[in-house]
């Protein structure tokens, strides 16, 4: 028996939108089922905002991501959470980190660190920090 976790991104308008860059940075299919697909719309003008939505790519990346309907709570906050983006390769990473850094922030370089080769911090164009590197053995001394 096997578990897999999997970030769920939480947006109000911008899923569809998020998930389609995430393709187009990761590669891989996207899918999205919205408010009116599951005959579930309670505000006419979020039916067609995603109800779940996610992105799967044969490289072992995957994301989930659903546009939190306006009559719930949502509060991006600051920062809730960071995506950690791992790879074995310095030029696969590097691909991800421009790919990710089309209208980002970024808030460290990558660049080498003392526990990675390549690390870097970005917020992305949709409000979401990543945290990529290449993953390395940890030496503490």
């Amino acid at each position: 028996m096997s578990v897999t976790t999997v970030t769920h991104l939480n947006f109000q308008g911008d899923a569809r939108a998020a998930l389609t860059f995430y393709r187009s940075v990761f590669g891989g299919d996207v899918a999205m089922v919205t408010y009116k697909d599951a005959a579930n719309v309670q505000e006419p003008s979020e039916a067609d905002q995603v109800m779940w939505g996610q992105v799967a790519a044969p490289n072992g990346f995957r994301v989930m991501a659903y546009d939190v309907p306006s009559r719930m709570p949502w509060n991006q906050g600051e920062n809730a959470f960071f995506v950690s983006l791992r790879g074995e390769a310095a030029e696969e990473v590097t691909g991800y980190w421009e790919g990710l850094s089309d209208g980002a922030t970024v808030l460290q370089p990558l660049g080498p660190a003392q526990w990675a080769p390549l690390y870097g911090m970005l917020r992305d164009r949709f409000g979401v920090t990543w945290v990529v590197d290449v993953v390395s053995e940890y030496d503490a001394s």
